[in-house]
């Protein structure tokens, strides 16, 4: 898979060479909850960690002084907050109907993992810079890993539950190799050294069919 440098910020092969985009104005149909939740988000994607505080986040959201205290009083809740509209958000970077059948074959299931991975690559830059956040701050508070590892493992249960169905001899283990694949070149695109060179979503297909052919085809 050959990485490539877009010709065109926003193009539909390309990922945009320019930062994340400022927060959008708050959704007003959007709950108290999901206002703080982005805000959050906005916020560590902006100014990392040391930026999310309980005021940065009512001014964020526009929300009346104490909002977001009265919301989540410590600390813990309100990145708990974070990492739970972290998860409903990615959630829905692949819609329901998109999701590969459990008897679609292996072309559906390289055509759905490379729809999203080329949208957080693309549109969704932000959510994996926040993702980031939370992961590293997880490794420093006991309790907020635990909350993470349990959010996260929402999407595991899915992937291996596809594998079993392409007819991988070891699920779990492919699984866990697929997500970390996945993992590593969404980090190496939207944080680390080929963050101006992404992928079209061709070229993410190829890798993904390389590497599911891999497993599938090479036994255990």
């Amino acid at each position: 898979m050959t990485a490539r440098t877009p010709a065109h910020p926003g193009s539909p092969d390309g990922a945009p060479t320019a930062p994340p985009a400022p927060h959008a104005p708050a959704d007003p149909a959007a709950s108290r909850a999901e206002r703080i939740g982005d805000a959050a988000l906005d916020l560590l994607v902006e100014r990392g960690m040391r930026g999310l505080t309980h005021r940065a986040v009512d001014e964020r959201a526009g929300l009346p002084q104490g909002s977001t205290s009265n919301h989540a009083r410590t600390r813990q809740a309100l990145l708990e907050t974070a990492v739970r509209r972290q998860v409903e958000r990615e959630a829905t970077v692949l819609t329901p109907d998109e999701m590969p059948a459990r008897d679609g074959g292996g072309e559906a299931l390289l055509d759905a993992f490379s729809l999203a991975l080329h949208r957080y690559l693309t549109d969704h830059r932000a959510l994996l810079v926040s993702r980031y956040e939370l992961a590293l701050e997880a490794t420093r508070r006991p309790e907020l890993r635990s909350f993470f590892d349990t959010a996260g493992a929402a999407f595991h249960g899915p992937v291996i539950a596809l594998m079993t169905e392409a007819g991988s001899t070891a699920p779990e283990r492919h699984a866990l190799s697929l997500i970390a694949w996945c993992e590593g070149l969404m980090f190496s695109c939207a944080a680390g050294s080929f963050h101006s060179a992404v992928p079209s979503r061709a070229e993410l297909r190829t890798g993904f069919e390389e590497l599911l052919r891999g497993m599938l085809d090479g036994g255990e």
